[in-house]
């Protein structure tokens, strides 16, 4: 064969795929996986453990995951969903239900460190017990100085293709991560800033965006303007008796079930599930003519 010089022409470009499927699709970004699971050689195949916190149309999910040689691991997982059982009631914005604001994916990474470390396999949860109270303040947890016990639990986090904008809701559940014992290299410039500090990390400005209170702002704004869209919007919270001055003490209360007993609860089915049509087995040809006889013998009777 010839050498044949491929010429890019638009029907070149247009049967053009790249190298991976994921990619294509327009789920990962490669450039950044890469980094965060490949590992040193003199680790001896210990794993690269990432905070990975996705966000749907109706929850947050906030998971510890490492990678193997051909596919990711779960180590532990939260969702915002479970925040019902800890006291926070479902937004009623969106008809399926669901929990996707700031506090919510703060709740959402803490419930998550929280039951990865009383896992009894990991049992860090005594040790590294984070901030109990939420005040905004930049915090990271620390070995011990003396050498002596265990290290804490190293995470880095995995935004995948969200835009990690100030103040994006990404960086409310690695908060609520940190707060809760996990360890997670980041700066603080991405929290929600205040114009007072002209752009710069403010503890108390990401102290009202983990318990609620611009929510709570909206609410009164609402409840003046447009009652009506109030109920609407907020419906859920007026059937579990909330008003815009009970939303801090709402997230303070789940924040301490959150502590109390962080392990995942398996769901009950309700109703069984529906029974599958099961395929007709294929006959082999020593049973077909038997059929077709037995057939042919009752019509002829």
């Amino acid at each position: 064969m010839p050498f044949v010089k491929v010429i890019k022409t638009s029907a070149y470009s247009k049967r053009f795929q790249v190298k991976f499927r994921r990619r294509r699709e327009g789920k990962t970004d490669y450039y950044a996986r890469q980094r965060l699971i490949l590992q040193d050689k003199n680790k001896y195949n210990s794993p690269k453990y990432r905070l990975v916190v996705r966000f749907s149309n109706t929850e947050v999910t906030c998971q510890v995951v490492y990678a193997t040689i051909d596919h990711d691991e779960v180590l532990a997982a939260a969702y915002s969903h479970e925040l019902e059982r800890y006291g926070a009631p479902m937004y009623a914005g969106n008809k399926k239900g669901g929990l996707k604001n700031y506090p919510a994916a703060y709740a959402t990474g803490l419930l998550l460190a929280r039951r990865l470390l009383s896992n009894p396999k990991i049992g860090l949860d005594k040790q590294y017990a984070g901030v109990v109270k939420a005040d905004g303040a930049y915090f990271r947890s620390k070995a011990p100085e003396d050498g002596e016990g265990r290290r804490p639990f190293k995470v880095l986090l995995d935004v995948g293709l969200t835009r990690t904008t100030t103040g994006a809701r990404v960086f409310g559940a690695m908060k609520g991560a940190v707060d809760g014992g996990l360890d997670v290299p980041h700066n603080p410039k991405r929290f929600p800033a205040d114009k007072t500090t002209k752009g710069k990390f403010s503890p108390k400005q990401l102290r009202r965006y983990i318990y609620g209170i611009h929510i709570a702002d909206y609410m009164t704004l609402l409840q003046e303007k447009n009652p009506e869209k109030y109920k609407t919007y907020f419906s859920n919270y007026l059937k579990a008796g909330k008003g815009p001055k009970d939303i801090e003490k709402m997230w303070t209360e789940v924040h301490a079930n959150i502590r109390k007993s962080p392990a995942h609860v398996k769901v009950q089915r309700k109703t069984e599930p529906k029974k599958v049509r099961k395929h007709k087995v294929k006959k082999n040809n020593k049973q077909r003519k038997n059929r077709i006889a037995q057939k042919l013998k009752t019509m002829s009777a």
